[in-house]
């Protein structure tokens, strides 16, 4: 079921982005009171345990979260996909998940098994694959309008997307991530320079244990031209059928963007496959790399640790020649003026 925006979220000189960002607090708080199972996942969440993994310049958290194994076991194989309705579809939605229009081509919906105190889909209205290709502004334009409250995050269809056949990205609060909140302390520390001017600015990290670009721009056209960059250049040396492999996050603060790109190799890690003690059922996304690892067996919960963090990050993201690829090409492009 759908129900009418409580406010107007087109693009105006009237716009109200807090406006907007209040409308979707509320309407979360009216879909809490009238979905069961979205109000006791909530509470569960309430519960979970969580264990904080210090570094030299940032903190990793994991948590304890048995709900969201669905997620984490998630075929996303064609024949898998092909078997099952699509759980995105607004036909296919739980009789009571309320829809609530975002402009006219998305649906916000709660996520009745969250990560955060408040986690969001918002989904394509019509059923379209999984990709970034001309939806990269779309993201930017969430990430404001929605930014007094909460951030956005990308995950590709071969690496963290549980619905690859229906394009949308998450929604969840503001700062809850330990990379998006620490961001300006970890460029500071580890982060180093591509491009420095008035319009954009391009930093790359090679210290952080997922190797990652960080994006920061108050115009939207320079972010969306650098993007393109990015893309067409990963393209060339990705194996990849659809996309290249990346999950991106995306928050709009003190009137500037700060995009977060992750470029990957393979969808899971090793230890996800391997068997008895070895295996580790964990499958990162856009969430596990900015921070908060997602763990959905007790057991691995309670033998994570420092050294298997590392190794999981490192076999999902990219080698160090491949990264020194793409550093190089966007260093031609964006080189900084001697």
């Amino acid at each position: 079921m759908t129900i009418k925006s409580i406010i107007d979220f087109k693009n105006s000189k009237n716009h109200n982005y807090e406006l907007v960002s209040e409308s979707v607090k509320n309407f979360f708080q009216l879909q809490v009171e009238k979905w069961a199972l979205l109000k006791e996942n909530l509470q569960n969440l309430n519960k979970v345990d969580t264990r904080e993994f210090e570094f030299d310049n940032f903190t990793i958290t994991a948590q304890f979260n048995q709900s969201r194994i669905k997620s984490t076991t998630a075929l996303v194989d064609e024949i898998s996909i092909s078997n099952r309705k699509c759980f995105l579809c607004l036909e296919n939605l739980p009789a009571e998940q309320i829809a609530l229009p975002y402009e006219k081509n998305y649906l916000i919906l709660c996520n009745p098994y969250p990560i955060f105190p408040e986690h969001f889909t918002i989904t394509k209205t019509k059923h379209k694959s999984q990709t970034i290709v001309g939806s990269f502004e779309d993201m930017l334009n969430l990430s404001r309008d929605l930014s007094k409250y909460y951030t956005i995050f990308y995950n590709g269809p071969e690496c963290g997307a549980s619905a690859p056949d229906h394009m949308h990205f998450q929604a969840v609060l503001k700062d809850i991530l330990p990379l998006e909140k620490n961001i300006e302390k970890i460029k500071n520390s580890l982060g180093k320079p591509i491009l420095i001017d008035e319009k954009l600015e391009i930093h790359y990290f090679e210290d952080y244990p997922a190797k990652f670009f960080l994006y920061e721009s108050d115009n939207k056209g320079e972010l969306l031209y650098a993007f393109k960059i990015f893309f067409n250049n990963f393209r060339k040396i990705s194996r990849s059928k659809l996309e290249p492999m990346f999950n991106i996050i995306c928050k709009y603060d003190n009137e500037k963007w700060y995009v977060v790109i992750f470029p990957r190799s393979k969808h899971r890690p090793l230890h996800y496959f391997e068997k008895d003690e070895k295996k580790f059922l964990i499958s990162p996304a856009a969430v596990d790399l900015g921070g908060l690892i997602a763990v959905v067996r007790k057991e691995d919960f309670k033998k994570l640790n420092k050294k298997i963090i590392l190794e999981i990050f490192k076999q999902v993201t990219l080698s160090t020649e491949y990264f020194e690829y793409l550093k190089k090409k966007l260093t031609e492009t964006f080189a900084i003026p001697d």
